[in-house]
């Protein structure tokens, strides 16, 4: 389980990546990551531009979460590369990951000013404590998503969707660039997930980045400038109505797809048919 807490050994040892001017926000070539020699990911490589909202789609154990991990820092590729503004992931605090929230032990003792409060460790430094500007910072965050009333709520009292809006408060207190959210809609009721797409329109507003994995392809479509389809390789990159073809959709999904009445493509079961291999 993820617990909320930093090691302190991170923080000691942690060197801020600088920008390098021109490059791409995110640059991922020739990613591999292996699990005890079976691929979870094999020769990934795409580019992302600054402030667009992509979404990562492909059957269970196609490899998403593995790489969000990568392009975060948490999980060392087997072979090629992951930069962010051209340098690695590691050290840059322009980073925000939300993982899915079964990863998340919510019986860890904070409140959800507590949380969001963390995302300004990084620019604070280890020895510094929050100060008046830090607290307002943080005030004005929990605003802004729409939970400055439960500030002083246990994080095990909240709903799913208002989970959610924590850790995108934490990414807004951080200043955060790039924004990966491993499942983030999953468990959550529609209103639930209009609110979270309503936080990302205003995300997009402050050109913050958004990689997203998702089941829902509908959504996936509706809401977001590129689509990634994954299955262990890259099979499409681009805008929904390049990616979502039958060929694509078949050589993602393959037998699990169904046609309806109305022409629609829909993966009735979610998971990856090739040797009953799951990579999360």
């Amino acid at each position: 389980m993820l617990s909320f807490a930093t090691p302190l050994k991170s923080i000691l040892t942690r060197r801020y990546a600088p920008h390098q001017p021109g490059t791409p926000i995110l640059a991922v070539s020739g990613l591999t990551v292996r699990y005890n020699g079976n691929a979870a990911l094999d020769g990934v490589t795409f580019d992302l531009r600054p402030g667009e909202q992509v979404a990562v789609v492909g059957p269970n154990g196609a490899g998403k979460s593995t790489l969000l991990k990568a392009v975060a820092g948490v999980l060392a590729p087997t072979s090629g590369s992951v930069t962010v503004y051209g340098y690695g992931p590691g050290g840059h605090i322009c980073i925000a990951y939300v993982p899915q929230r079964s990863a998340v032990d919510w019986q860890f003792p904070a409140t959800v000013r507590d949380v969001a409060l963390m995302g300004r460790t990084g620019q604070l430094g280890l020895f510094r404590l929050p100060g008046k500007r830090d607290h307002a910072q943080v005030q004005e965050c929990l605003e802004l998503v729409g939970i400055a009333d439960l500030a002083d709520r246990q994080i095990n009292e909240l709903s799913g969707g208002q989970q959610q809006r924590m850790f995108i408060a934490r990414a807004l207190a951080q200043q955060a660039e790039l924004m990966l959210m491993d499942e983030p809609l999953t468990g959550l009721d529609a209103p639930s997930q209009e609110g979270i797409f309503q936080l990302l329109g205003d995300l997009r507003a402050r050109n913050v980045t958004i990689m997203l994995s998702t089941h829902d392809l509908d959504q996936a479509a509706k809401y977001f400038d590129r689509v990634m389809l994954l299955n262990r390789r890259l099979l499409s990159f681009g805008k929904p109505d390049e990616v979502f073809t039958e060929e694509a959709l078949i050589a993602a999904y393959g037998g699990h797809l169904r046609l309806l009445p109305n022409g629609r493509l829909v993966a009735v079961s979610d998971t990856c048919c090739d040797e009953g291999r799951r990579y999360d």
